[in-house]
């Protein structure tokens, strides 16, 4: 194992940083493609989406296996750890939604494209807090490995 991974209680931190990277390009690639009516750009965020879905995916099931195993305090799991996981469950609902709406419509909806490109950046809203949370849960009480002392309790 690498010397930087041998810490790790699992393998979530691995994962998460690819649906972040994959869907906040999509979005950047969509607004791109609706200001500059590119089709081009279009294509390229379809392709970006996906890869974001899939990946986004992987990283939900990683997470939701190392729930249990994760070394936080009760406190932390309940003020950090619950409002993660609903944080990304519902970031994976709307990018399930956004992604079968542009399979359907590819690569960009015509229909109601004004409310695709609302919905895609809600989905980066809800992921950005629920990462937040991840980060806090890594940085502050080191959930992610076991290089410090646990539990670490919740403090404000």
């Amino acid at each position: 194992m690498f010397p930087g991974a041998q810490h790790l209680q699992n393998l979530h931190p691995l994962i998460i940083h690819f649906p972040i990277a994959f869907l906040m390009g999509a979005a950047l690639l969509y607004v791109a493609a609706w200001l500059v009516k590119s089709e081009r750009f279009a294509h390229s965020a379809f392709v970006v989406l996906v890869l974001g879905a899939l990946s986004l995916a992987v990283a939900v099931a990683t997470g939701l296996y190392a729930e249990q195993g994760v070394m936080v305090s009760l406190s932390v799991r309940e003020h950090l750890l619950q409002s993660h996981k609903t944080a990304m469950l519902a970031t994976l609902a709307i990018c399930m939604i956004l992604t079968l709406w542009a399979i359907i419509a590819r690569p960009f909806p015509k229909k109601g494209r004004l409310l695709f490109l609302f919905l895609v950046l809600a989905m980066i809203g809800v992921m950005t807090v629920g990462a937040d949370f991840g980060g806090r849960m890594v940085y502050d009480y080191n959930a992610g490995g076991t290089a410090c002392r646990q539990p670490i309790p919740f403090t404000k």
